[in-house]
């Protein structure tokens, strides 16, 4: 896996098991919703402002979202449609 779509992965299982919308984390980010999309899905460079902004708002290091991904690991799932649960 190359590492757009790595850091596009672990942002993603990361927002999505802290329960926050694409475009929660994009306002907290202050970046915008469609980018974050992009980014999940490896289709764009992200500077490192960028994973700075989203390691901070996800309450990790940048590292993490480097991490290894064993390509046994089914996509991590979407959060469920509706309004999702405020952030503390």
């Amino acid at each position: 896996m190359d590492v757009r779509r790595t850091i596009g992965w672990n942002l993603r299982r990361l927002r999505v098991d802290r329960g926050l919308s694409q475009e929660r984390l994009a306002l907290e980010a202050e970046i915008d919703r469609s980018y974050v999309g992009r980014v999940e899905r490896g289709r764009e460079n992200v500077t490192v402002a960028t994973l700075e902004a989203f390691a901070k708002v996800l309450s990790v290091s940048v590292s993490e979202l480097f991490a290894d991904i064993d390509p046994k690991d089914a996509r991590p799932q979407s959060l469920r449609s509706g309004r999702k649960r405020k952030v503390s």
